[in-house]
């Protein structure tokens, strides 16, 4: 008997943090690789991703294979049956860190996270605030504890960075390789 097997399927989480680049090329980059991604923006999401990079929701929704209105808790990536292999939140607000840290599936951004850590898959969270309070450092904390990873997008220089666009890149494919996607390429640290 042969084993059935299906593309990689990441869900994708945009919201109103800034860095909204991050998630968009997460999106782009994912397509390249021919990985299947569900997107979910929050309103403030489809704000900041307007306001930052000029994109309104139809041309933000065209880049995943399958967009999902946050109020649509019915939706599949609601349900853990729904087989995934991954979640990314880019960029994650202290909101949205908060409800994911507190079980809060209020919507189906952190419907779809909190599925995610049940099923005891991979959600990382790009969390973008700074300085952090202690609420912040205690919600990272408890989404740790559940098994989430706390990747705030901070940039590595070793490799000597040329513009804003490399430091994006990078970061995105250090995530990609975080989520085992084998064609990832980040930029490895090879000793002095």
């Amino acid at each position: 008997m042969t084993e059935l097997t299906r593309p990689a399927r990441l869900i994708i989480g945009i919201t109103g943090a800034s860095g909204a680049v991050y998630g968009v090329r997460l999106l782009e980059r994912a397509r390249a690789l021919g990985v299947q991604t569900h997107l979910v923006a929050t309103p403030a999401g489809i704000l900041n991703v307007h306001h930052e990079l000029g994109m309104d929701r139809p041309t933000l929704e065209a880049l995943a294979t399958q967009a999902h209105a946050p109020g649509d808790v019915g939706a599949c990536i609601a349900s853990g049956s729904f087989m995934t292999d991954a979640m990314v939140i880019a960029p994650c607000s202290m909101k949205t860190l908060a409800a994911v840290a507190h079980g809060m599936g209020d919507n189906l951004l952190t419907r779809a996270a909190d599925v995610t850590l049940k099923e005891r898959r991979r959600l990382v969270l790009m969390v973008r605030e700074t300085p952090f309070n202690l609420a912040h450092l205690r919600n990272m904390t408890a989404v740790t504890e559940m098994g989430g990873i706390v990747f705030p997008p901070l940039p590595a220089f070793y490799h000597r960075p040329q513009s804003i666009d490399e430091l994006v890149n990078d970061t995105v494919e250090r995530v990609l390789a975080m989520l085992h996607i084998e064609q990832a390429q980040p930029q490895q640290w090879r000793g002095l």
